[in-house]
C-alpha cells in the first residue's frame, strides 16, 4: 500500500505551530506564483528521507526507482561510520520503460533477496521514488514478503520526491523508524543515564566530538537516531529515559510519537557552539534527575571552556574587529555567527533564502539595529554591501566565491558537504582555525598585488580593495 492523503496531511498538522502557519501561507501565495525552475533540487522528499536514514551504517538502503534517483543524492552528505560501510554501497532496481508498463514489484523482490543472500545486512530500506508511486508498486507487499522469505527485516519508506518538501521526508523517514523498527528489540542492560539522540546524522564526524562529554559523566547514549548507527541500536530507542533532539526540528514527531507510545521526555538541544553545548548538557543532567550527576556536568563544563578558551586566545588577537557578511543557509551559518561573536568579529550583513520567519527574527534579535538583511542576494548587491560596509570576509556557499574574487576579500566556504566536524567544544576550534586559514591565506598578498601590465594605473584601485579587505592591509602598506 501507499501512504493515503490522510497520512500526509496528518505528518504536515503534527508539525509545530511555526512550520503549520508557513503551509498556509504558501498555500494563499500558490494561485499567484509561478514555479521556479530548480526550486526543489536537492530537497525533495525523497532525497531527505534517505539522507536521514542513510546514517544507520550496517543496513542496506535500495532505492526503488531509476538508477539516477539513486545517483543523485548518494555521498552527497559525509556521513561517516565507525564500523560497518554497507550503507556506502549505491542499491537500486533500476525501473525502466518496461517495469513502468507492467510494474517493478517482482523486480524489487528478486533483488531484495540477491543483495540479502550476498550482503546479508542486518536490514533492508526500501525507499519508494515518484515513478514506482505514480505507477503503484506496492512495497510495502514486497518488504513483508522479503522479510518472510530472508529472515532480515525489511522496511518500506514512503518518500517519493512530489508529495513535499525536504521538512516533510524527514518526518516521513521518521515515522518509518517509529513504526517499524523502534521497539522490536531489548537491550542487554539498562542504566537510569540512557539517553537517544535524535537529528543528528554524524556529518563529518561531528558526533564524535560529543559522545565523550557524555561518557565521561556517565551518560550512556542508548541508540542514535541515526549518524553512525546501527540496526539494533535503533530497534531498542525506547528504553531510553530521554530523548535529547539536536538540530533537526522536522524529527519533532518523532520525539513527541516516543513520548505518547514509550513514556520517553524529549529536550531539544543543539551542540554547535559553546554556550549551547555547555545548555545542552546542563539540560540533560537536569532532566535525568541526579544532583551528583549536576554537580559533575557543572565541573566539566568549567573545565572543558577554560580549555577551550586558552585554546581560542591566540585566534582572537588575529581575529578581533574584522568584519563578515555571512549567509544564512543551514545550522553551520548559526555557528559561524556565535564562533564569531566568541573571536570578537562583527557580522555586519547576512543574507537570507528560503528561511522561515522564525529565523529571521532571531537574525533581527543577533544582529542589532544597524545589522543589515538582504533576502535578495544578487552578486551585484552582495558587492555593494561589501564596499560600502568595508567587508573583510564573505562566507557563503561555493556560488558565491566568484564574487568575493571580484571584491578581492577572502572567503570561507560553508557548503553542506563540509569536512569538518563543528560540534561540541572541539567544534569551535575548528571554526576558529578556518577563519584563520582564511584570512590569512598567503595567496590574498599576491591579489592585492597590481596586475604587471597595468601597474601603474591599478594602484589606487588596489589600495580601495586592501581597505575593503582586512586581510590586505598590510599588502597595502606595502604598495
Amino acid at each position: 500500500m501507499n501512504p493515503t492523503p490522510g497520512k500526509t496531511n496528518d505528518s504536515l498538522s503534527d508539525s509545530n505551530s511555526e512550520d503549520a502557519r508557513q503551509q498556509k501561507q504558501k498555500k494563499k501565495k500558490s494561485s499567484t506564483q509561478l514555479p521556479q525552475p530548480g526550486t526543489t533540487q536537492g530537497s525533495c522528499a525523497f532525497d531527505s528521507a534517505m539522507i536521514t536514514l542513510v546514517p544507520i551504517t550496517d543496513a542496506a538502503h535500495v532505492v526503488h526507482g531509476p538508477s539516477g534517483c539513486a545517483a543523485s543524492i548518494w555521498g552527497s552528505y559525509s556521513s561517516l561510520s565507525s564500523g560497518s560501510m554497507l550503507y556506502k554501497i549505491r542499491f537500486t532496481s533500476d525501473i525502466d520503460e518496461n517495469d513502468i508498463i507492467f510494474g517493478g514489484a517482482k523486480k524489487l523482490y528478486k533483488g531484495i533477496l540477491e543483495l540479502a543472500r550476498r550482503y546479508k545486512p542486518m536490514a533492508v530500506f526500501v525507499y519508494s521514488t515518484c515513478i514506482t508511486a505514480l505507477i503503484g508498486d506496492d512495497i510495502e507487499g514486497v518488504c513483508k514478503d522479503a522479510t518472510e522469505k530472508t529472515g532480515i527485516p525489511t522496511i518500506p519508506v514512503h518518500c517519493p520526491g512530489f508529495i513535499g518538501n525536504q521538512n516533510l521526508g524527514n518526518r516521513v523517514a521518521g515515522e518509518a523508524l517509529l513504526e517499524h523498527v523502534i521497539g522490536t528489540a531489548e537491550p542487554d542492560t539498562s542504566t537510569p543515564y540512557d539517553i537517544n539522540l535524535i537529528g543528528e546524522h554524524n556529518i563529518a564526524g561531528a558526533i564524535w566530538n560529543v559522545l565523550p562529554l557524555l561518557e565521561k559523566l556517565g551518560i550512556r547514549v542508548l541508540a542514535k537516531i541515526t549518524g553512525d548507527a546501527i540496526y539494533k541500536e535503533v530497534c531498542y530507542a525506547h528504553r531510553a529515559k530521554l530523548n535529547v533532539l539536536l538540530s533537526s526540528k522536522a524529527l519533532i514527531n518523532m520525539a513527541k510519537g516516543m513520548e505518547k507510545k514509550y513514556g520517553i521526555p524529549y529536550i531539544e538541544e543543539s551542540i554547535y557552539g559553546i554556550e549551547s553545548i555547555n545548555q545542552c548538557l546542563r539540560n540533560i543532567a537536569a532532566k535525568l534527575g541526579n544532583s551528583d550527576l549536576q554537580e559533575r556536568t557543572e565541573k566539566l563544563i568549567a573545565e572543558e571552556t577554560a580549555e577551550i578558551d586558552e585554546k581560542l586566545a591566540v585566534y582572537i588577537t588575529r581575529l578581533q574587529g574584522k568584519r563578515i557578511i555571512l549567509s544564512i543557509g543551514s545550522f553551520k551559518s548559526w555557528l559561524i555567527i556565535f564562533a564569531a561573536k566568541n573571536l570578537g568579529m562583527e557580522v555586519i550583513a547576512i543574507l537570507t533564502k528560503n528561511n522561515t520567519e522564525e529565523d529571521k527574527i532571531r537574525v533581527k534579535s543577533l544582529l542589532g539595529q544597524d545589522g543589515i538583511i538582504l533576502e535578495q542576494n544578487s552578486p551585484e548587491e552582495i558587492l555593494q554591501l561589501i564596499n560600502q560596509n568595508q567587508a573583510d570576509m564573505l562566507i557563503a556557499d561555493k556560488r558565491h566565491q566568484d564574487t568575493s574574487l571580484t571584491a578581492r576579500i577572502p572567503f570561507l566556504d560553508i557548503n553542506q558537504e563540509r569536512n569538518h566536524a563543528y560540534a561540541g567544544y572541539i567544534g569551535i576550534l575548528e571554526v576558529a582555525q578556518e577563519l584563520y586559514a582564511a584570512f590569512y591565506n598567503p595567496v590574498w598578498e599576491q591579489v592585492y598585488q597590481p596586475a604587471p601590465w597595468s601597474e601603474d594605473e591599478g594602484v589606487g584601485e588596489v589600495g580601495e580593495a586592501g581597505e575593503a579587505g582586512g586581510a590586505g592591509n598590510s599588502s597595502e602598506e606595502e604598495i
